[in-house]
């Protein structure tokens, strides 16, 4: 009978996104560069005389270590709490460095996707994947356009960072565009902070439709359910650090209240920046649309950003009116040779 992940939390993680592999990648680009037609064999011959080396660890492995430690709270007889699926454009020759690092670390991990240089995608759904992380700008934005389920662009790791809390699992959201729509965002882009004031005022007690993030954080919060502790103790801790401010802070409490779902602290900044507070928050990651607010916090907490549909005004049009920067469209990286690790993403 096939093993049935609907209540478990699935996260679906590129190698590049658990372990820093900016090095691999460098060098087959260069290689690529000097040669295409020899620079598969010769990085086949790096990774294999690398294969028994460490490697540090990628912006995603505080997150996944965290979650993977929930599994000591479900029942022997139950389905796992947490499951982790390393997906890869190495081919699995290539890819027995990232086997050998996952079994150094003990990082409870059986499940693998190494596709020999062809795109992760088209088996998210196969592994039943609830959140997608990677470095790669074309994979990141084709889950997105897909509505597959959540993904993000991870930022290079902050190595000086603090340590999250290792019994606990500390995840902060933005909320517009990606917890939500980005229709109250376009209003603020457009028309300008009073009148998103306004309407949000009017529409407080209309709940916002979902956004890329919105069922993840549902399935969060059956994660917490299915813990034995109450939701305001769980060692699931999730954050909502959005630049909104009052009168525009009661919609987001009602939708949240019409989702059912429990958030342990909302932080309605209004202005001030956010990385003051996923710092203090102690974040194992977070999760945002803009860089102008990811760049910053990156530097002190593992950070991924949340692309927007290819399709929506703000993936890529020069919005005026309200004056706040958007960043920009993402590169065209058809140009790029076809690596088989993952693309970092140049921005």
């Amino acid at each position: 009978m096939p093993l049935d992940l609907s209540d478990t939390l699935v996260v679906g993680i590129s190698a590049t996104a658990l372990f820093d592999l900016a090095e691999a990648d460098a060098v087959y680009k260069a290689k690529y560069a000097r040669n295409p037609h020899s620079a598969l064999d010769e990085y086949r011959a790096y990774m294999l005389e690398r294969e028994n080396e460490p490697l540090r660890d990628g912006t995603g492995m505080a997150l996944v270590r965290a979650l993977l430690g929930l599994n000591r709270y479900a029942p022997s007889e139950s389905k796992p709490l947490v499951e982790v699926v390393v997906m890869s454009r190495n081919s699995p020759e290539t890819g027995v460095r990232v086997f050998n690092n996952i079994r150094s670390r003990g990082l409870a991990i059986s499940r693998h996707a190494f596709t020999g240089g062809q795109s992760v995608v088209d088996y998210l759904d196969a592994f039943a994947v609830d959140l997608f992380l990677t470095t790669n700008v074309d994979d990141a934005q084709r889950v997105i356009d897909a509505q597959a389920c959540a993904a993000a662009i991870l930022k290079p790791p902050p190595h000086t960072a603090e340590a999250p809390p290792d019994d606990q699992v500390r995840i902060a959201f933005d909320g517009d565009a990606v917890l939500f729509d980005d229709a109250s965002e376009l209003v603020y882009k457009t028309e300008g902070l009073d009148r998103f004031h306004t309407i949000e005022n009017e529409k407080k007690n209309e709940p916002m439709n979902d956004g890329p993030y919105a069922i993840l954080l549902r399935k969060l919060a059956r994660l917490q359910e299915r813990l034995p502790f109450g939701a305001d103790v769980s060692p699931v801790r999730i954050a909502i650090v959005t630049a909104r401010s009052a009168p525009a802070e009661m919609r987001v409490i009602n939708t949240l209240r019409h989702w059912g779902v429990y958030v342990n602290e909302i932080f309605f900044l209004g202005g001030v920046q956010k990385t003051k507070v996923v710092k203090a928050f102690r974040a194992h990651i977070f999760f945002d649309d803009q860089d102008l607010h990811l760049d910053p916090a990156a530097k002190h907490v593992p950070s991924g950003r949340v692309p927007y549909r290819s399709d929506s005004p703000l993936y890529s049009a020069p919005l005026a009116a309200a004056g706040a920067p958007l960043f920009a469209p993402l590169l065209d990286m058809g140009s790029e040779p076809p690596l088989l690790v993952d693309k970092v993403d140049a921005g």
